[in-house]
């Protein structure tokens, strides 16, 4: 792919600034629009279709910036996220990370999930179910380990963040010690903490 010219990286980071800005304030993704993520980035509505296709293409480019840093963390960090220690504690620590990625980034995590592609087939959750299943296949778990991980990680889904965190009014420490109990169960441990 050829490099973009200044001007373009300038527009494009503009526009990735803006939209980020905007799903941090929207209480719903759809209160965020191409139109008004290119005014917001003060380029013109074609640019943005020019650069990333479309919405989901845009929201695609956001979600990667944003779990970026998360799954090179997950897949080569340091012990607990990264391998290397106790699979028990590598699983809860994936699954507070990815907890508190979905808590901040409610809206943003809701138009991914929600998109004309299935989050399950995006490379962020294949690496990271990928992770929670070799857990729990070293934690001997009952059944079938992939499967066992996508039932784990439909605790994090967006969807689900939203209701706890906006209607349920629950906190992030609720929450994160809810999932990590109930995981916890799936491989009779105690969880961290208790």
């Amino acid at each position: 792919m050829p490099a973009l010219r200044a001007d373009a990286r300038r527009n494009e980071q503009a526009v990735l600034d803006a939209a980020r800005a905007l799903f941090e304030q929207a209480e719903s993704p759809s209160d965020v629009s191409m139109d008004r993520i290119a005014a917001a980035a003060g380029v013109g509505k074609g640019t943005l279709f020019r650069r990333f296709g479309d919405r989901d293409g845009l929201i695609r480019a956001l979600v990667a910036e944003r779990t970026g840093p998360l799954l090179a963390a997950i897949q080569s960090g340091s012990p607990p996220l990264g391998p290397g220690g106790p699979a028990a504690e590598r699983l809860l620590a994936v699954l507070e990370a990815v907890i508190d990625a979905k808590i901040d980034t409610v809206a943003l995590s809701l138009a991914h999930e929600s998109g004309t592609a299935s989050p399950y087939t995006a490379p962020g959750y294949e690496a990271t179910h990928a992770v929670v299943s070799a857990a729990l296949r070293d934690l001997n778990v009952d059944g079938d380990p992939d499967i066992a991980a996508h039932l784990v990680l439909a605790a994090t889904r967006a969807d689900l963040i939203a209701v706890l965190v906006r209607t349920e009014q629950r906190t992030r420490a609720e929450i994160v010690d809810a999932v990590v109990r109930h995981a916890s169960a799936l491989f009779g441990r105690t969880p961290r903490g208790t």
